[in-house]
């Protein structure tokens, strides 16, 4: 057995899907509605890079737990990330021992 000495940049559709345990067609559909982040290589083969694991997981959540349709997965992960930007400023201010406006 071999262990790879550094993690990978990026992983093809089948390693990732293996990964994030889902099927490789709804990747595929992920990336088609804009969900998920991947580039194409010279062939057209899908690449993800490790983050985007994180983001399955969270659509996976989000439809498993609220059974949210994709448009409306693509709306929620865009609020959820722009709430996560506002909280950072937030704490950045707050740390400065500026007001905070909530």
């Amino acid at each position: 057995m071999s262990y790879p000495l550094t993690r990978p940049t990026r992983f093809a559709l089948e390693d990732f899907a293996r990964l994030a345990g889902i099927h490789p067609e709804l990747l595929r559909r992920f990336v088609a509605l804009g969900l998920l982040e991947a580039t194409t290589g010279g062939t057209g083969e899908l690449w993800f890079s490790p983050s985007q694991l994180g983001r399955v997981a969270r659509l996976q959540r989000l439809r498993a737990g609220f059974a949210l349709n994709y448009a409306a997965l693509g709306l929620v992960m865009d609020l959820l990330d722009r709430i996560a930007v506002l909280e950072a400023e937030r704490r950045r201010f707050a740390g400065r021992g500026a007001r905070t406006w909530i």
